[in-house]
C-alpha cells in the first residue's frame, strides 16, 4: 500500500482502517471472571472465601485478537473450533458485540468444550484460575472444513494473524496449508506462537514471542539485548521470518535480517493485569500494516498500545480513540489545548492517571474572555498537572444566558481557551450542567469561582466522594461577559 501513517498523526491514527479486513485463525476461547469480596478464611481449608458480586465473560486467546481489531475498526474474519455447547454461544454474541465480526468460520466440534478460562478476583487481584478445556487436533473432515474456512478467510483479508495458544486447532496441516494460501495470495502473515519448533511457521512474515517462548523455541537465554539478538538470529534461521520479542518492563525489540535491532522502551505506567497484552499487540500491528503504516511505526504503536490495556482489569481491548488521546498526551501538549469529544478527554484521563499525573476539570460557557476567565483558568491549572476546561455547548449557553447569547460559537470559544496557557484539553457538553461529563471524567479536581459555595458546585459531591478536591477560585471583582455586553446594548438601543 501507498499511504505511508506515522505517529505524528495522532488524530487519523490508523485513518481507513473500516475499510480494511483481517482474518484470525487459531485458538478460541471464552474468558470468564468471577468478582467478589474477600473478608475471611474458609473453616473448612486455609483458602479465601470469596463473596460473589459480578460475574462477566469476554472473548480470549485468538478471539481476543478479533475483538481487539474490531475495537479498533476493521473488518474481522475469524476462524477456529469451538464446543457445540453454551460457552459456544455466548463466545459468538461477545464478538458480535465489537464491531464488524464473521463467525462463519467459527465451526463446532462436539468431542470438545468450548475452551474457557475462569478467574476467581478478589479486591482486584486475581485468587484462582479455573481452565475447562480439552487440548486434541479436529477430526480429518472438520480439519478439512477449517482449511476451507481459513481459505475464504484469507482471500478477503488484507492481513493474515494466526494466534496458536497450542489449544490443538494449528495442527502441522493447518499451518502448511494456512501459511500457504497466505503466500500465494501475497498476504503478509502474523504468528503469535506458542510452538517449541519454530520451523512449521516458515512463510510467516512475522512472529510475536514473548521471551519464554523465545527461549523455549531456541534453547537460549534472552535476557540482555545481546542475548536477545542471539537468540533473534537463532530464531529466524528456524522460521526466516523477522520477530517482535514482547520482553515485559524492557519493552519490545524488533529484529529484522540485514538490519541493526530496534528497541523500542515500554510504555506502561501502572502494571494491573496482563492477561491478552499479546493480543492487543499482534492486533495493532496487524492494524496498522493494513493501512500502509512503517513496520517501527506500527510497533511503536503496538507497544504502546499494550501499555494502555495492561492498566485495565482483566482481557482487555483498545480503541483508535484511546490511542490517539494517549499518544498526544506524551506529547505533553505543546500546542494549543485541542478541543476533544467527551470519548477522547475520558481516553486522557486515563492516560494522565496512569502517568500519575493530578487532572483538574472547570467549566463555563466562556464567551467573550476577559480577565476574570484568564485568572479562573490560571487558578485551576496551577491546582493540578492537566487541566480540562468543559465549554457549553451553543445551545446550552442560549438555554442559560437568552436568545442573543452566545456571541462566539463554541468554535470560535474552544479556540480561545485552548490557546490560554495551562489547558490541555476542551471539551464541550450540550447538557445544561456538566454532571454526565463529571462521572465520565472522574477529575481529581474540580474548579469554579468563589461566587459559588461549594454546596452549589455541580459535581462536589461525586468528585468528593472519589477523594477529590473542590477549589474556588478568587474572582477578579466587575469582570464578566454581561458587563462587557452593556454598555454595546446600550448602543445599540
Amino acid at each position: 500500500m501507498s499511504k505511508q501513517a506515522g505517529l505524528d498523526e495522532h488524530a487519523n491514527i490508523l485513518d481507513g482502517l473500516e475499510d480494511r479486513t483481517v482474518a484470525v485463525i487459531g485458538d478460541l476461547m471464552l474468558d470468564r471472571y468471577l468478582q467478589g469480596d474477600i473478608d475471611r478464611i474458609s473453616p473448612e481449608a486455609p483458602v479465601p472465601v470469596v463473596q460473589r458480586r459480578s460475574e462477566w465473560h469476554v472473548p480470549g486467546g485468538a478471539a481476543n485478537v478479533a475483538r481487539n481489531l474490531a475495537s479498533l475498526g476493521a473488518r474481522v474474519h475469524v476462524v477456529g473450533v469451538t464446543g457445540a455447547d453454551e460457552a459456544r454461544g455466548l463466545l459468538i454474541d461477545a464478538l458480535r458485540q465489537h464491531g464488524a465480526v464473521s463467525d462463519e468460520g467459527i465451526l463446532a466440534d462436539p468431542r470438545r468444550p468450548t475452551t474457557q478460562k475462569l478467574r476467581i478476583m478478589g479486591a482486584h487481584q486475581q485468587i484462582a484460575r479455573v481452565d475447562v478445556e480439552e487440548i486434541l487436533p479436529p477430526a480429518a473432515d472438520l480439519e478439512g472444513q477449517l482449511v476451507a474456512a481459513a481459505a475464504r478467510a484469507i482471500e478477503a483479508a488484507d492481513v493474515v494473524v494466526l494466534s496458536d495458544y497450542g489449544k490443538g486447532v494449528l495442527t502441522d496441516g493447518v499451518l502448511r496449508a494456512v501459511i500457504g494460501a497466505a503466500q500465494r495470495a501475497g498476504k503478509m502473515v502474523l504468528v503469535d506462537p506458542k510452538r517449541k519448533d519454530w520451523a512449521i511457521y516458515r512463510g510467516a512474515s512475522l512472529i510475536t514471542p514473548n521471551r519464554r517462548e523465545l527461549s523455549d523455541a531456541t534453547r537460549l537465554a534472552c535476557e540482555s539485548d545481546a542475548e536477545a539478538e542471539a537468540a533473534s538470529v537463532e530464531a529466524r534461521r528456524q522460521c526466516g521470518a523477522d520477530i517482535l520479542l514482547t520482553r515485559s518492563s524492557k519493552g519490545m525489540s524488533l529484529f529484522r535480517a540485514g538490519l541493526p535491532p530496534d528497541h523500542v522502551p515500554t510504555m506502561a505506567q501502572d502494571v494491573f493485569d496482563v492477561s491478552g497484552a499479546g493480543d492487543t499487540v499482534i492486533a495493532v500491528l496487524a492494524a496498522a500494516h493494513a493501512v500502509g503504516m512503517d513496520v517501527l511505526d506500527a510497533v511503536k504503536l503496538a507497544n504502546h498500545a499494550a501499555g494502555i490495556v495492561v492498566a485495565k482489569l482483566g482481557t482487555a481491548t483498545i480503541t483508535r480513540d484511546e490511542l490517539a488521546a494517549s499518544l498526544s498526551a506524551l506529547h505533553a501538549f505543546d500546542v494549543d489545548g485541542p478541543l476533544v469529544t467527551l470519548g477522547e478527554a475520558a481516553a486522557l484521563r486515563r492516560s494522565w492517571k496512569r502517568q500519575g499525573l493530578t487532572v483538574g476539570v472547570t467549566n463555563g460557557c466562556f464567551d467573550l474572555l476577559h480577565p476574570g476567565h484568564v485568572s479562573l483558568i490560571r487558578q485551576a491549572a496551577g491546582a493540578c498537572d492537566r487541566l480540562i476546561v468543559a465549554l457549553n455547548s451553543d445551545a446550552s449557553v442560549t438555554r442559560l444566558k437568552g436568545p442573543a447569547r452566545p456571541v462566539q460559537d463554541e468554535g470560535a470559544r474552544a479556540a480561545v481557551i485552548g490557546a490560554l496557557k495551562g489547558v490541555s484539553a476542551v471539551v464541550v457538553f450540550a447538557e445544561d450542567t456538566p454532571m454526565e461529563l463529571l462521572r465520565e471524567l472522574e477529575p481529581d479536581v474540580l474548579v469554579k469561582g468563589a461566587d459559588y459555595a461549594e454546596s452549589e458546585v455541580v459535581g462536589a459531591d461525586l468528585v468528593k466522594a472519589r477523594g477529590g478536591r473542590v477549589v474556588l477560585a478568587a474572582l477578579v471583582p466587575g469582570r464578566s461577559t454581561t458587563a462587557l455586553l452593556r454598555p454595546l446594548k446600550a448602543v445599540a438601543e
